[in-house]
């Protein structure tokens, strides 16, 4: 690292600030994590997909359901746990769809979650890993996913800080709910899964 250091100050005629020291150091953590995950077979794929290990976690958890249901804090919700159609209109009480539907509503929100996943982790993920981040996201949201203390964790490649993040997100309106101390525990053991 110091050497590299030494050829920045080099070239970029003398002193670096602490900033660009830190930077610097960002970078070659995260090539370094590139570099371990290519040997380690991990593949870097900037634009990864949910594989049917995240969908099952994922459809385990949120119940097919063709009228609308209050998830218990207020929020309306239908088909695999869809509270926003891709239209953007919000699930409203009465709301029905067919399984058709349902099914179209899934993809839509798995696309979106895979998304913000991408979007916010900028470390090489195992598949297992990335299934695990979308079905956190697409239970806690793409906010609170991408300002969360596990992303942050993550990229600053303290995957063990961020797998214990996931038992974090165990309440709903303030209360802790059995079905999401055990939805955290299974996506947390598949984050770790090798």
């Amino acid at each position: 690292m110091k050497a590299i250091i030494d050829y920045l100050r080099k070239i970029s005629g003398g002193k670096l600030t602490q900033k660009q020291v830190d930077a610097t150091d960002k970078l070659i953590n995260v090539a370094t994590a590139y570099d371990v995950a290519d040997m380690l077979g991990i593949a870097i794929d900037s634009d990864m997909s949910v594989s049917s290990v995240g969908i099952q976690l994922i459809t385990s958890f949120e119940d097919l359901k063709l009228e609308a249901y209050d998830d218990g804090v207020g929020v309306w919700t239908i088909g695999y746990g869809t509270t926003i159609y891709p239209n953007g209109v919000a699930v409203k009480k009465g709301n029905s769809c067919t399984l058709e539907q349902a099914k179209s509503f899934f993809q839509h929100d798995l696309r979106r979650f895979q998304t913000a996943v991408n979007d916010a982790v900028n470390i090489p993920l195992s598949q297992n890993q990335f299934d695990a981040l979308v079905s956190l996201a697409y239970n806690i949201g793409t906010n609170a996913f991408k300002t969360s203390i596990l992303v942050k964790y993550l990229n600053a490649l303290d995957y063990k800080a961020a797998a214990d993040q996931f038992l974090v997100w165990n309440k709903a309106g303030g209360s802790v709910l059995n079905g999401l101390v055990r939805r955290r525990e299974a996506e947390r053991a598949l984050f770790l899964k090798k």
